[in-house]
């Protein structure tokens, strides 16, 4: 594991990758983080009183983990794995390895962030578990309501953008319009859906709530999904199984039948992030009964205090695959447990960030931008379609909210006016073409004329002068291969 720079230094990047489709990662990012930002807050206080320690005595430690245990349990994390963690915390930070280190409270902080990526994953990072001979079986398992239906269309969605070719299907008979809603999900996804079977089906009223209600056969539709696969060539085969409101014997035996029937290489246990210390209960159940494979945690843009992300695995052993953060399709990430260890205490994701911008990266707008820049033709439209750029890809927040140690500035980033793009468009298009291309033409009548035009102040014109010349020296030095950040808020120097 590479060294875990100072936590209290909020810390940055050590070079700066020019895509604005960062930006839309940062956006799917958010929601997770926002599931675990109370936690990463304590866990910040937690260390606050180390920070000027030269030394750590038993006393100092033991009023960290104190905190520690604290933060964690206000999470909604299970009470042993809580106190497994906390043991194992205090046992290394009473060690030599803290004791001769040179800087004793990161020691700490590098310990924590260790045994939290353990406990989120058991020292497993894997992608799934695909057949040497296709189709790949994927069943989804889990509690009515914690979005397995949504998270099949999510899955689809996935496989079909790495280049598999995804078949849903709908094996969940019991709950009212489940069948209709995979197939909503599905051409959404633009993944086709098996149905033979309409399911339970339901106008409203006490009929959505009908307990045992069902219709058709869910393991035949399962194992005839499976020789549709084979004659169609569909790679990898998505079954959408019935939930209950409570794990019962009927349940599990169902799950069983479908897992019997179809001999899955995937069985993911779905899990809402929500339910907080039922989830440890309800993970033990599905192991038991079904003796599933992976966990996917949905539902982490909700209120979610992110308990059930350290409780599960640690309890089940099972690895997170996949984390499921809103409702749209790209809302969906593959799970990381040194990455989710590292955004809990705010050391930021840079990682999934340089990967997703480089997948989006658009390599010959890249081309013309840096000819520009090294030509000093950089002008005030360039900048203009920089901020375009920024508005379709995400918002300068979500950004903001992914740089490591910015958790201390999320007041002011909740504060942040996303309006200012609107206004700093409204400025560029009061100019000429020729004040575009040439802004060093622009005197103080211009930029009267020019605040008049866009609705702003003057104040507001000669701010964002500034922005743009500031701009355009970082791009400059990015390109001639100075790559050193700007200072970022509460960056120590």
């Amino acid at each position: 594991m590479p060294n875990i720079p100072d936590y209290y230094a909020a810390h940055s990047p050590k070079s700066v990758v020019p895509n604005t489709a960062i930006s839309r990662v940062a956006a799917r990012l958010l929601p997770i983080m926002a599931a675990f930002s109370s936690l990463t807050d304590r866990l910040s206080n937690a260390f606050k009183h180390l920070k000027s320690k030269g030394k750590l005595s038993e006393a100092d430690i033991d009023g960290t983990i104190r905190e520690i245990r604290r933060a964690l349990l206000d999470a909604d994390v299970a009470l042993d794995v809580v106190r497994s963690f906390t043991g194992k915390v205090r046992e290394r930070a009473l060690g030599t390895e803290v004791s001769d280190a040179l800087n004793p409270a990161q020691q700490v902080v590098k310990i924590v962030n260790e045994e939290l990526t353990d406990v989120l994953g058991q020292g497993v990072d894997r992608p799934l578990n695909f057949a040497k001979n296709p189709p790949t079986i994927i069943m989804l398992a889990g509690l009515q309501g914690a979005g397995k239906t949504t998270l099949a269309g999510k899955l689809g969605y996935w496989l079909k953008d790495s280049g598999h070719t995804p078949l849903l299907v709908a094996a969940d008979l019991q709950r009212p319009n489940a069948v209709t809603q995979l197939q909503v999900v599905g051409e959404r996804a633009g993944v086709p859906v098996y149905a033979p079977e309409k399911g339970v089906q339901s106008d409203g009223g006490e009929a959505v709530a009908a307990p045992g209600q069902t219709s058709g056969d869910p393991v035949k539709v399962a194992r005839d999904s499976i020789e549709l696969a084979k004659q169609k060539l569909y790679d990898t085969v998505i079954i959408d199984t019935a939930g209950r409101l409570g794990v019962d014997e009927e349940l599990m035996k169902q799950a069983r039948d479908i897992r019997d029937a179809v001999r899955p290489n995937e069985i993911l246990f779905v899990i809402d992030a929500m339910i907080g210390q039922d989830a440890v209960k309800t993970a033990k159940a599905f192991d038991e009964g079904v003796d599933f494979t992976g966990v996917v945690l949905s539902k982490l843009d909700g209120d979610a205090r992110g308990g059930a992300a350290l409780s599960v695995a640690s309890v089940t052993g099972k690895p997170i695959l996949f984390a499921s953060n809103g409702e749209g399709l790209k809302d969906f990430e593959v799970f990381h447990p040194d990455r989710m260890a590292s955004r809990i205490l705010d050391m930021g994701d840079i990682m999934t960030l340089i990967e997703q911008a480089q997948k989006q990266f658009d390599e010959e707008e890249a081309r013309k931008a840096a000819e520009k820049i090294s030509e000093g033709s950089f002008g005030l439209d360039d900048f203009l379609d920089q901020l375009q750029q920024v508005r379709k890809l995400g918002s300068m927040k979500s950004l903001l909210g992914m740089i490591p140690g910015m958790a201390q500035h999320r007041k002011e980033l909740e504060q942040f006016d996303e309006r200012e793009i609107d206004r700093t468009e409204a400025i560029i298009r009061s100019m000429t073409p020729a004040e575009r291309e040439h802004p060093e033409i622009i005197n103080a009548h211009r930029r009267e004329r020019i605040a008049k035009g866009s609705g702003t102040t003057m104040a507001d014109v000669n701010r964002l002068m500034k922005q743009f010349e500031d701009t355009r020296k970082m791009m400059k030095a990015v390109a001639g291969g100075n790559m050193k950040m700007p200072n970022m808020p509460g960056r120590r120097r």
